[in-house]
């Protein structure tokens, strides 16, 4: 292999094992045990563990993020827009998905590399919905003296129910954890009820993403 190759195989392999032992559990030698090499290849290629963890974290975590990126700009208004944004945030496609984002910051403290970039990254999720906020708020259908202070709120808020779906799924349901956010947000902006209600049908819908890769945050 190249070494852009190796580099992408030994990525691979670290994801592999993260989602069946979580990040913290993830070691050297069980990735090289992955990937059926040495664990001197790894290090090789990879400074730190920590590194190499951020690296895969950010790997699984941004391909969401440019989902919804991609999906908000498709919005032809600031209210389809935030519809938008809702059906689409999901920081994984799936509950193991989400139970990343929760290791990454749970891991953040320990691994200066993964908090960093699990603050890139949720920075970058916040900035998206503030300038669609902000956009909403220039154009007269939403109301908030501090876009970014609001954005931070419903970005919270969502991240804390799908927590509480993920960790305690018989307890609060993935429906009523969409729901109460939906409502949450429209009272935060000013919106009349239902106003952000689903913008379309996704195939992968799936509360915020960002569990399985979510560790770490500053």
């Amino acid at each position: 292999m190249s070494p852009a190759e190796r580099r992408e195989a030994i990525v691979a392999a670290t994801l592999a094992v993260m989602q069946r032992r979580g990040i913290a559990a993830t070691t050297v030698r069980d990735v090289a045990a992955e990937l059926g090499t040495s664990s001197g290849l790894i290090h090789h290629y990879y400074s730190s563990m920590d590194e190499l963890l951020a690296e895969a974290f950010e790997r699984i975590a941004r391909a969401d993020l440019q989902e919804t990126v991609a999906a908000v700009a498709a919005g032809d208004s600031p209210l389809e827009r935030l519809r938008l944004f809702f059906d689409t945030y999901a920081r994984a496609d799936t509950d193991a998905g989400m139970q990343i984002w929760l290791d990454a910051w749970a891991e953040a403290a320990r691994r200066p590399a993964v908090q960093r970039t699990s603050r890139r990254l949720n920075e970058e999720w916040q900035a998206l919905l503030a300038e669609v906020i902000a956009d909403g708020c220039a154009n007269g259908v939403m109301t908030t003296d501090d876009p970014d202070a609001a954005a931070w709120r419903v970005l919270s808020l969502l991240d804390g129910l799908s927590l509480q779906v993920v960790a305690h799924g018989d307890v609060l349901s993935d429906e009523q954890a969409d729901a109460w956010s939906r409502e949450a947000t429209e009272r935060e902006l000013g919106l009349s009820p239902g106003t952000v209600l689903p913008q379309r049908v996704l195939p992968h819908r799936v509360l915020p993403h960002r569990v399985l890769t979510r560790s770490a945050a500053e």
